[in-house]
């Protein structure tokens, strides 16, 4: 490729990315950390996680991605919700459920906005199914 047409076809692809605007999901979630929480126990036909606290960054929302149900791998849909932890002790305050998928893997569905660093809070999934075992969801925390 002579050196003209190099130049003029790095300022076109440069001119384009600029104009494509980001997704929602990414634009929201852009700095944002990757965590696997552990399980942290069952109750009421939920599963949470171990605590999980937002560190400090530039990162401002809570986002699920690579959703998998262990038993059934084709299965990459979850409903989720968070719970706050107060930092005083007490009653957790609870988003309202959100249904997320991972289609593709790596998409990011987001559960939270505007969430300050130091909060401390765990991930809820509905379980679909207890029998003959009670359903386990992989999933990746971005916060």
């Amino acid at each position: 490729m002579n050196r003209p047409v190099g130049i003029l076809t790095a300022f076109t692809v440069a001119g384009t990315a600029a104009l494509v605007p980001a997704t929602a999901a990414s634009a929201h979630t852009a700095g944002c950390a990757p965590t696997r929480p552990g399980t942290g126990f069952y109750a009421g036909g939920r599963v949470a996680s171990a605590e999980v606290t937002v560190p400090k960054s530039a990162c401002t929302t809570i986002a699920v991605s690579h959703i998998r149900d262990i038993h059934n791998p084709g299965d990459n849909c979850q409903t989720f919700l968070l719970a706050f932890l107060p930092a005083g002790g007490g009653d957790p305050t609870y988003s309202e459920p959100v249904q997320a998928c991972s289609t593709p893997p790596g998409h990011r569905t987001v559960l939270a906005t505007d969430v300050p660093d130091g909060t401390v809070f765990r991930v809820l999934y509905q379980v679909d199914y207890i029998e003959p075992e009670i359903q386990t969801v992989r999933f990746t925390v971005w916060r």
